[in-house]
């Protein structure tokens, strides 16, 4: 079943075409990278989607349900984290989730078991300092536990590990990972390694549309070719026979040649390099393809 659906989305800012035409469909849990440049889109669509931004044209659907604009009763069904969030800094985490547990209507007698657990999965169980002496990644981690605080069906998150360094980078995605079997993600990034990492999709948002979808778990991108190390007299040898592109440091790359036929070739001119390997293509390899 679908938990997000876009079709034919549109939206511009006067004369500035954001969105031209995006279709997406996100299964439900799974985790889903929205992938774009700075400024593609992302934000504007994840806007859209919360009702808080009218499309030019286009429908959005959450569950099933007709996302309208001002009329956010679909945002039941939705928790949101954005780049930056916003606590009160006076509370610690317990209090504020406390007050998010009443915001949200949760049962006086269910609210203590879903605020211990949240706290446990972002790892603040027993932290009391107040907000304010959060760092970057607890304020993160901390947004997470806010944004699941009602069990929504979708968990969006817009750039969430854009401003941290690599351990609060690693803590975000493992705690995305743990929540994959409640609920579905979706998050919007540049960061490619981080979509490669855990995402079960990506779809790559270029010129306000969708211009590729790739499945991570089932799909390879294929061979760039054939990476090979050869000091001068062993490249001279070989030019003539293969197509070396050079990368620098006496690194080359062969393209267009299996790899019985590199082998033969070497053996042939007498050439036994120390480094030889299939390089395949990555998901930035895609997306450079795709939008250059």
């Amino acid at each position: 079943m679908s938990i997000l659906k876009i079709d034919d989305l549109h939206k511009s800012f006067r004369d500035n075409k954001v969105i031209g035409g995006l279709d997406l469909v996100v299964e439900e849990n799974t985790i889903y990278g929205f992938i774009g440049n700075n400024g593609s889109g992302k934000t504007t669509t994840m806007k859209m989607v919360l009702g808080l931004l009218k499309q030019d044209a286009g429908e959005i659907y959450v569950n099933g349900e007709k996302v309208a604009f001002g009329n956010t009763a679909t945002n039941r069904h939705i928790g949101f984290l954005p780049d930056v969030p916003e606590f009160y800094a006076y509370m610690n985490a317990e209090e504020y989730l406390k007050l998010c547990a009443e915001i949200t209507d949760i049962k006086k007698a269910d609210r203590k078991v879903r605020i211990d657990h949240l706290l446990e999965l972002v790892g603040l169980q027993g932290v009391e300092k107040r907000i304010k002496a959060y760092s970057r990644g607890m304020k993160q981690r901390l947004g997470i536990a806010q944004a699941l605080i009602n069990r929504p069906k979708l968990l969006i998150c817009d750039e969430p590990t854009s401003a941290l360094d690599p351990k609060g980078r690693k803590e975000i995605l493992n705690i995305l990972q743990q929540i994959k079997g409640e609920t579905t993600v979706v998050f919007s990034t540049h960061i490619l390694s981080d979509v490669e990492r855990i995402c079960d999709k990506a779809g790559i948002l270029y010129e306000g549309k969708l211009v590729r979808e790739v499945d991570l778990k089932d799909e390879g991108f294929g061979d760039k070719g054939i990476m090979v190390k050869l000091d001068p007299e062993e490249h001279a040898r070989l030019a003539g026979d293969l197509a070396l592109e050079r990368l620098g440091d006496n690194m080359y790359r062969i393209t267009g040649r299996t790899l019985e036929e590199v082998y033969r070739l070497l053996n042939n001119h007498h050439v036994y390099p120390d480094h030889l390997v299939r390089e395949r293509k990555t998901l930035e390899d895609v997306y450079l393809e795709v939008t250059s």
